[in-house]
Formats: structure tokens, sequence, C-alpha cells
């Protein structure tokens, strides 16, 4: 069966039949070795820019120190990349006497990159969130209440920007450009609110109605204070004429605006007329779609995982068909799936995987760290104690946890009641050892992580999703034994 990732692919394969193979790590890892070029990255105290939270703020990170040794921020080895290989002038737009990124001894302007993405990302509202409101946020964070995340008034003594109504970091979708001061939305589809103070509401994204059902919202359904009180389509020029509003556009927007809408408007007229003007959201107001007809299943429903215990199950709960050119791949569940359906049998255990307090994904610099790596010291598996009595092994003993891949991972048992007796868990923050084998020898001297531990996802059994092709990690099958 194809091995689940391509690390693991990658770190099985002979050397021969690799080819060259170029890796970019901040820190050395064991599969290193094997790498014909190896490029420094810098970390990120030793670079500055725009970075993104996971509630969608968006912050200004500043330079702590210049790059050590030979390592390089990322965007610098992308542009040294596009030197070399002589697409430098398309990296950074310069055309005709013009250049959107500016370059100086080989680092694209991390400012200008900031206002490439606000110029390239309209449909998702990435492009109000300009290099210097971000930075005057930065410089003013303590006008900003840390519940709601708005700012409470207050001006930025080096620009005068006044950042009162902000939500902190302008989490996108920030609407329009700059100049039309969307204070971001921090809760998405917040009907209670007016668009310009971040409210929304469904976004008509699907067309205006399917199979005779109308698509978009209700008579009574809009967000606050917008003139159009029922459902509307996305905008665009033709619209914008049909209700009179075109000639609230300057001359100069009409002439970007024409024959557009409000994604590809790139004058953002049509945003600030529609949003700042009338209340409105551009992209429409519409219903949430609770059927996904485009979707292989319209409405979510269980299915087995090509990989089970339950052959039993396979008949009402199938998988997908196989599919012939899947993002341009061939990709297989239902031959997979008849091919292991009795698989249980010598796999009898369901391995899942997740996260630890302690680290942090891959987990090569948290493990680096001396004060968190001494809080979990081994990998583990965690097995219930019905399980491992079966198996003679006790809590703490060292186990070979093996899967369909005929991948082994060496580990500690932790026998727990956390997980039932047809289910085992490890912790997906761990590298450095490979099928029972420690790699220390692989690293430079001193380089190595504090702790390292067998890499989950080296075992994890073939499958993706059938709508984002995200691979399937958490549901393999394993056998455990003593080691």
């Amino acid at each position: 069966d194809p091995y689940p990732s391509a690390t693991a692919a990658m770190a099985a394969m002979p050397l021969d039949e690799q080819g060259m193979k170029v890796l970019k790590d901040a820190g050395k890892q064991p599969k290193a070795d094997r790498a014909v070029y190896l490029l420094p990255a810098a970390t990120q105290l030793e670079t500055s820019g725009s970075v993104t939270a996971s509630n969608r703020s968006v912050q200004w990170r500043e330079k702590v120190i210049e790059p050590m040794f030979e390592s390089k921020p990322d965007h610098t080895i992308m542009y040294l990349f596009a030197k070399k290989f002589g697409f430098a002038d398309q990296f950074v737009g310069k055309k005709d006497g013009k250049q959107n990124i500016k370059v100086e001894k080989d680092e694209p302007n991390v400012e200008d990159m900031t206002r490439e993405f606000n110029n390239g990302s309209w449909t998702i509202g990435y492009t109000g969130q300009s290099p210097e409101r971000l930075q005057a946020h930065m410089r003013n964070m303590h006008v900003f209440d840390v519940k709601t995340l708005r700012a409470k008034g207050g001006k930025d003594a080096k620009t005068g920007y006044v950042l009162d109504g902000d939500y902190f970091g302008l989490p996108w979708p920030c609407f329009g450009n700059a100049a039309l001061k969307h204070p971001g939305s921090p809760v998405l589809y917040n009907t209670h609110l007016h668009v310009m103070d971040g409210g929304g509401n469904f976004r008509a994204n699907f067309g205006v109605e399917k199979d005779g059902v109308n698509l978009l919202a209700e008579d009574g359904s809009y967000s606050k204070g917008a003139e159009i009180t029922t459902g509307y389509p996305e905008f665009d020029h033709v619209l914008l004429k049909k209700l009179g509003w075109w000639d609230e556009l300057t001359d100069a927007e009409k002439a970007e605006a024409e024959g557009r809408n409000w994604k590809t408007d790139l004058s953002g007229g049509i945003q600030r007329v529609v949003m700042k003007n009338h209340g409105c959201h551009p992209f429409g107001n519409a219903k949430a779609r609770a059927v996904v007809w485009n979707f292989p299943d319209g409405v979510p429903k269980h299915r087995e995982p090509l990989f089970g215990i339950r052959p039993d199950l396979i008949a009402d709960y199938p998988t997908h068909d196989d599919k012939k050119a899947f993002w341009r791949l061939p990709t297989l569940y239902k031959s997979v799936q008849e091919k292991n359906k009795d698989i249980g049998k010598q796999y009898p255990i369901i391995l899942t995987s997740g996260r630890l307090v302690e680290y942090e994904g891959g987990g090569e610099e948290t493990r680096s760290n001396p004060w968190l790596a001494e809080l979990m010291q081994d990998n583990f598996v965690e097995i219930n104690p019905k399980s491992a009595n079966d198996r003679g092994i006790r809590n703490g003993e060292d186990v070979w946890v093996k899967t369909p891949t005929g991948a082994r991972l060496k580990v500690k048992a932790l026998v727990t009641e956390r997980v039932g007796p047809d289910h085992a868990f490890i912790p997906f923050h761990f590298s450095g050892w490979w099928q029972g084998k420690d790699m220390l020898p692989y690293y430079p001297d001193g380089a190595a992580p504090i702790v390292r531990g067998e890499a989950v996802n080296t075992a994890t059994t073939y499958g993706y999703d059938s709508v984002t092709m995200m691979q399937e990690t958490k549901t393999t099958v394993c056998q455990i034994e003593r080691a």
C-alpha cells in the first residue's frame, strides 16, 4: 500500500532512487542527511513581516536580531531561487519599468509583500490589512479591549492613524482597501452589527436558485443597517447601475469597475459604495447551505474507513468509488477497502493520534526546549488495561506498534482507561527515531532535539478525504506487542 506521507516515503526510499532533494528548515532534522541541499531558514525572531493567527487577526512582527550564520528569511531564499532559475522579475512583479516588490540585498521588502497579497485577495477580504495599519496596531496594543478586541479611542503617535473602532489585527475578512477603514470581522456572519462595524450575513456564493429553490435570504433577514432588507446576489457593475448607485463612484473608480464585480474591481469602489454608503455586503445576502449538492455527500454521513476492524459495517457504510483523477491524481477508495476488509483480524486495534499540551506541531523546536522537554521525555502509546493484560504488557514497558504499511514504532506503553480495549493513541509531536532506531548519529553535534521519539505518521495508513484531499491520519489500525 502507498505510504501515507512524503516524509515516510522519502525516508524509506534508497538514495539512488531519490535523485536531487532540497530541504529548508530552521533546525536540523534526521532526514536531512539525505538531502543534496539543505537551505538554512531563519527563525521568526530573525525576520519581520505579517503573521496571521487562528482567530484570523493579522499581526506585524519585528526583527529581534539579524539572521545568524548563513541563515536567511524564507522570502529571501525564495527570491534567490527565482533569481537563480531566471524568473526573479516575475517573482517581484517587475514589468514595463514598474516593480511591485522592492528588493534590497536580495531580500524582498516585507511591506511590499503585504501590499501584494492585499491586492490579490479581494474575494476573502485579505485586502484592508495594510502594513501601516498593522504596525500602528502593534505600537498601540494597550488601546484594544482584551475581550472584544476592539480599540477604545487611541491615535498612533507616529502616523496619526485613528485606531478607534478597529479590531486588533484587523481579522479577515477586512474588506476594501486601507482607505475604507473596515475594522475587520472577529465574528463571521453577525447580522447584529453593521457591515462597517464588522457585521455581515451569509455569502451568495452558489447562485440565486437551485432546482427552483431560492438560495438568497428571505425578507427580513439582513445585516444591521442594510438598505436592502431581503436577499440579494453579489454586487457587480450591472447591479450597481440598476440600483442607481453607480454615480456614487468616482470617475477613476468607474473606469476600473466597468465590466467587473466586487472581487475584480481593484479600485475598491464597488465595495466602498455598497458597504459605506448603503450598509450592504458586496458578496450578497444568502442562506447557509445545509445540503451541499456538489459534494460527494450532500449531507455528511458515516462511511467506514479504508482500514477498519468492523467488516460487517462496510456493506451499510461503504467508502467512495475509486477516482481516476482527483486533483490530477488517481485516488483509491473502494479497491483499498475491499482488499483490506479483514485487516482487523491481524490488526485489531484502532490507532488514532493527537496533541499534547507541552509540544507543538512536529515538535522539533519544543522538544529542543529544556523546560518543555522535561515534561514528556518519551513517545508513548495509550493502551487500555484489558488490551495490555491480554498481551502481557505492563505500564512503562517498551512496545512495538505495528500497522498494515509494514511500519513498526517502538514506544513506551501508557496503560490507561482513557482509551477503550479496541483503541490506542499516540501523540504526533515526535521524530528522531525511525522504526526502533535512534537517529542521533545523523544530527550535527549539538543540533539534536533533547527529546526524540517515533513519528506516528510513519505508521499511518493510506486514505484521503473526498473533498479536501487531506490525508487520513486518525483511523489507522494496529497491533501492539512487547518489545
